[in-house]
């Protein structure tokens, strides 16, 4: 698993979500799904999501439409287009409007977990997928963690805390964003997952790992040295 990463889908296939859910799960990314565009709005413009995924063709109001008026209300979130055509000039008009990738459907699963990690990276400004805090290394491409030396055994939740409170060591992480980017809307969380995550992952990094401080009353800040 890579760093968790939170998707909203704009998407009218129901079956072609599920399926995405339950493969992309074990890499941590956690997928918010609206079928209708013109409710989209009210979710992706408060949220703060990794990757923004629109159907071109959807029922009502037109994929493009979505785009068109996601970024005229300022939001700058990376935007995976999906289409059935592959029409090079359909391509450059969502390029124009402001998509950053586009992907044709029927498509395969890696190349698109590939391409939504990419903008990922690109919006946090993360282009190395290594992460290093000390004697903790973590490749978010291939999910392995290393601490001096040996491999570090991690579940996929932890591996997606983990990822977070590294990609920001050194400041401050809000118990509310690590839920936010680590779960979906519909998924039921008990009030101290967070908490046991991150006593786990304190337990696997002791003695010689890098510490993690609970700021309380706020969040979880990783010590960079």
């Amino acid at each position: 698993m890579a760093g968790a990463v939170r998707i909203l889908m704009i998407e009218d296939d129901s079956s072609l979500v599920s399926g995405l859910r339950k493969a992309l799960a074990a890499g941590g990314f956690a997928i918010d799904w609206e079928e209708d565009g013109a409710h989209a709005f009210d979710v992706a413009v408060p949220e703060d999501y990794g990757v923004i995924v629109i159907d071109l063709k959807l029922p009502g109001q037109g994929g493009d439409d979505v785009l068109r008026q996601l970024r005229r209300r300022g939001s700058n979130v990376p935007v995976l287009i999906l289409t059935s055509t592959q029409l090079t000039s359909e391509k450059v008009r969502c390029l124009n409007l402001g998509a950053d990738d586009y992907l044709t459907k029927p498509f395969e699963i890696d190349e698109f977990e590939a391409r939504l990690r990419a903008l990922a990276r690109r919006k946090t400004g993360l282009l190395d997928p290594v992460l290093i805090c000390g004697s903790l290394t973590l490749d978010t491409s291939t999910s392995c963690a290393i601490l001096n030396g040996m491999d570090l055994p991690l579940r996929r939740r932890e591996l997606a805390v983990l990822a977070i409170l590294m990609t920001h060591a050194g400041k401050l992480v809000r118990k509310e964003r690590l839920m936010s980017e680590i779960f979906g809307f519909d998924e039921p969380v008990a009030p101290n997952t967070v908490e046991l995550y991150v006593a786990r992952l304190r337990q696997k990094l002791m003695p010689d790992g890098p510490k993690i401080r609970t700021i309380r009353g706020l969040g979880y800040l990783m010590e960079t040295k």
